[in-house]
């Protein structure tokens, strides 16, 4: 990775390690910071706006500090100057300082590698696994069920996948990311899941006032 980081602030989008993200770029300062990146190292790190970020957007409004960085595996460059693209995540990081040198944002960052799973921490990731395949499955109430989750695919790939790719808020996903470990982030989404499905069956308000 060079000394810095171009930044992809985007007010719904959170990207997990080796999980894939299409984008479609558009905005010239944005299409500015892909071909830069096609030169370079191909890295980009993709960022959550902070809310209240509307007034602001066409400036540099806040974001959250935790980030993960992308590498272009793909791309395909309109005649108009816009991208399609494609990221592999590749580390969280944590934002430093910022740069103001170019159009889009640029930032010194701090990676945060996450620790390997011990052997006992790998078994309780295993088990969220089953618990989460259950929780997923069609008509689940969260009890036991035929697992829908890809059977081929690793604990920590499925984890990061599926905190990327559920209907989540954006808020729910950084939190997600900032969980300090796989085991961590792993119980987090699992505790989601199970806190939705009891929100979704409980009555609200209106379906108690007849």
């Amino acid at each position: 990775m060079s000394d810095l980081l171009p930044l992809f602030p985007l007010p719904n989008v959170v990207l997990f390690p080796n999980v894939f993200l299409a984008l479609h770029v558009f905005e010239p300062r944005y299409t500015e910071m892909v071909a830069d990146a096609l030169t370079s190292d191909r890295m980009i790190g993709m960022v959550l706006l902070r809310p209240g970020w509307e007034t602001e957007y066409e400036g540099r409004p806040p974001v959250y500090e935790i980030g993960c960085s992308g590498v272009i595996t793909h791309v395909e460059k309109h005649r108009d100057g816009r991208y399609n693209i494609v990221l592999r995540g590749l580390d969280k990081f944590r934002i430093l300082a910022e740069d103001h040198g170019r159009s889009y944002r640029r930032a010194s960052v701090d990676l945060l590698p996450e620790p390997a799973p011990s052997a006992d921490e790998r078994a309780a990731i295993h088990q969220q696994r089953s618990r989460l395949g259950a929780l997923l499955s069609p008509g689940s109430d969260g009890g036991a069920a035929e697992t829908r989750t890809p059977a081929a695919m690793s604990d920590d790939d499925l984890v990061n996948a599926l905190a990327q790719y559920l209907d989540f808020e954006p808020l729910e996903k950084q939190a997600l990311l900032e969980r300090p470990c796989l085991r961590a982030r792993a119980a987090s989404l699992v505790e989601l899941l199970e806190m939705k499905i009891i929100t979704a069956r409980t009555p609200g308000p209106s379906n108690l006032a007849h």
